[in-house]
C-alpha cells in the first residue's frame, strides 16, 4: 500500500472519529434542549388549565372542570388528571380512564410547593388502535393565591412525537453536514497527501536517477518546508557527486596521463641518447664536407637539406625530453601582461613578414600572479606561432588579459584568438594530446607541452568554442599563488 493511500485511510478513520463525537455531542445536547422545551411549555401548560379550573375545584364544579379538560385535548396533549389534596382524581378526560395505573395516583410527594413537579416520559400503548405513544408526563400543584396548602395537582401527559420529528430531522441535518464534511476532509486529505507524496515521488526518482549516475539531475520543488529544504539538500548533494566525479575524472585522466609520460620518459631518455651520439657525428660531418670548396651548387644545396633535416631531429629530441621531463617552476610574481608583451615582440617579425594585424585588449593595474616567467612565455609563444600560421597574409590576431572573479579566487584570463582557417570540432578534444597534430610538419607536442606547463601552475588552457572561422584558447592562471 502506497503512503498516499495510507495517509488517506488514516486521515479518513480520524474524520469520521471526530465527526461522529462531534456528531454525538451535538445530537445529545438538541435531545436535551428540546426536552427541556417540552418540559418547560409542559408545565405552562398544566398551570394554565390549573388557574381556568381553580374556581371549579373550590366549589367543586367536577361537570365544569371535565368540559374545560376535553376543550383543551388535542394530538398534542393527550390526557389530563385533576387530583384533590388527598391525591385522589377528581376529574379527567375519557381516554386515561382506561389506564388505572397512570389515571390513579398522584406522582407529587413529600413537601410541596408552588415550585414542586414530577416529570417522567414513558410509552404507552393507545387500546383503540394498538398504537405506542411516546409521553412526556408532568404534574404541577394546584395553589390558590394566600393559600399555604394546594388544592390539589394536575397531569398532563404530552406526546413526544413532534420532538421526536424535530430532533430525527436535526440528526439528519446533523449526519448530512458531518457526510459533506467528510468528504470534504477527505478530498483535502487527498489533496494533502499529493502535496507531499507529489515531492518525495520526486526525490525517489532522483534517487533513482543517481544510483545510476546521473549527477547532473536536479529536482524542481520550489516550496519552503521541510520538503523544499530536503529538495534542495539532494539538489547540493549530487551537485557535489557530480563536481566530485569530474575531479575524479579529471585526476584519473592525469594519473593516466603521469604514467604515460613516466613510460614515454624512461624510453625516451635511452632513445634520445642511442640518437643523439651518430646524429652529433652525422652533423659535424655535414659542416666539414660544406666547408669543401670543391662542391657544385647541387651538392651545397643537398648539404643544406640535410643540414635542416638534422636540425629538424635535433629540434624533436630537445620538445620530446621537455615534454617527458618533470621540470620544476621557478615561480615568482610577475605581471602577465609583461610576460605576454614580450612574448608578442619575439614574434613581431615573423607577424610583419605575414602583414599580420595585432590587436591587444590589456587592462590596466591587473594583480601579479606567482608564475615561472620563462615557462609562461613558453606557452603564450606557443599559441602565438600556431595562430600566426593558421592565419592568411593580412590576417588578425587578438590578445586580450583581464581578470575573472569566480566564487573564492581571482584567476589572470588570457585570450588570444585568430581569424584563421580554424580548428575542425573533432579536433577540439584531440588538440592537446601529445603526438597529435593537424600540420605536415609539427611534431604534435607544442600544445601538449604548454597544457603541461599550465596544470603545473594549477591553472587551465582550452579551446574556446565559436562559430564560424578562426580559433580562441583560453588560459586561466590564479592570481598571487591562490589554488
Amino acid at each position: 500500500m502506497s503512503l498516499q493511500t495510507r495517509f488517506i485511510i488514516y486521515v479518513t478513520f480520524l474524520l469520521s472519529i471526530l465527526a461522529g463525537l462531534i456528531l454525538f455531542v451535538i445530537g445529545k445536547r438538541e435531545v436535551n434542549a428540546k426536552f427541556d422545551e417540552s418540559k418547560n411549555r409542559g408545565i405552562l401548560i398544566a398551570k394554565h388549565i390549573a388557574n381556568l379550573n381553580l374556581n371549579h375545584l373550590i366549589f367543586w364544579d367536577l361537570e365544569a372542570i371535565e368540559e374545560n379538560i376535553e376543550d383543551q385535548i388535542d394530538e398534542k396533549l393527550i390526557y389530563v388528571v385533576i387530583y384533590d389534596r388527598f391525591n385522589e382524581p377528581v376529574a379527567a378526560n375519557d381516554f386515561i380512564r382506561d389506564y388505572g395505573e397512570i389515571y390513579g395516583e398522584s406522582r407529587l410527594e413529600g413537601e410541596i410547593t408552588e415550585q414542586s413537579s414530577f416529570f417522567e416520559s414513558k410509552n404507552i400503548k393507545d387500546k383503540s388502535d394498538n398504537q405506542i405513544l411516546r409521553i412526556l408526563e408532568i404534574e404541577v400543584p394546584i395553589f390558590t393565591k394566600g393559600s399555604p396548602k394546594n388544592w390539589g395537582s394536575i397531569k398532563i401527559g404530552l406526546s413526544l412525537a413532534d420532538m421526536r420529528r424535530e430532533v430525527q430531522r436535526t440528526r439528519f441535518v446533523l449526519i448530512l453536514i458531518g457526510f459533506v464534511g467528510l468528504l470534504i476532509g477527505i478530498f483535502g486529505a487527498t489533496l494533502l497527501a499529493k502535496r507531499i507524496t507529489g515531492p518525495l515521488k520526486k526525490l525517489v526518482g532522483g534517487t533513482v536517477k543517481i544510483s545510476k549516475g546521473d549527477f547532473a539531475h536536479t529536482i524542481d520543488i520550489p516550496s519552503q518546508d521541510e520538503i523544499g529544504d530536503l529538495a534542495r539538500s539532494f539538489n547540493k548533494m549530487s551537485r557535489e557527486l557530480l563536481q566530485t566525479r569530474e575531479k575524479m575524472e579529471e585526476a584519473n585522466i592525469k594519473l593516466i596521463q603521469a604514467e604515460k609520460l613516466a613510460s614515454i620518459g624512461r624510453i625516451s631518455a635511452t632513445i634520445a641518447h642511442e640518437i643523439r651520439n651518430p646524429l652529433t657525428s652525422v652533423k659535424l660531418n655535414i659542416q666539414k664536407v660544406s666547408q669543401s670548396v670543391q662542391l657544385d651548387e647541387i651538392e651545397e644545396e643537398h648539404l643544406k637539406i640535410s643540414q635542416e633535416g638534422v636540425g629538424q631531429i635535433e629540434k624533436f629530441i630537445k620538445e620530446f625530453l621537455d615534454f617527458t621531463r618533470t621540470s620544476e617552476l621557478n615561480l615568482a610574481q610577475f605581471p602577465v601582461d609583461q610576460i605576454l608583451e614580450e612574448s608578442i615582440k619575439m614574434m613581431s617579425d615573423f607577424l610583419a613578414q605575414k602583414k599580420v594585424i595585432l590587436e591587444k585588449k590589456f587592462r590596466k593595474k591587473e594583480p601579479l600572479a606567482l608564475v615561472d616567467g620563462d615557462k609562461l612565455r613558453q606557452v603564450f609563444l606557443n599559441i602565438l606561432r600556431n595562430a600566426y600560421e593558421a592565419v592568411d597574409e593580412g590576417g588578425k590576431i587578438s590578445v586580450s588579459l583581464s581578470l575573472k572573479r569566480e566564487e573564492e579566487s581571482r584567476k589572470i584570463r588570457v585570450v588570444i584568438s585568430d581569424n584563421g582557417r580554424g580548428i575542425p570540432m573533432g579536433d577540439w578534444e584531440n588538440i592537446f594530446e601529445p603526438f597529435y597534430t593537424t600540420k605536415s610538419s609539427g611534431t604534435g607536442l607544442g600544445l601538449a607541452i604548454a597544457r603541461k606547463i599550465i596544470e603545473q601552475h594549477r591553472g587551465l588552457i582550452r579551446v574556446i568554442k565559436g562559430e564560424g572561422r578562426g580559433t580562441s584558447f583560453e588560459v586561466l592562471i590564479p592570481c598571487g599563488g591562490e589554488k
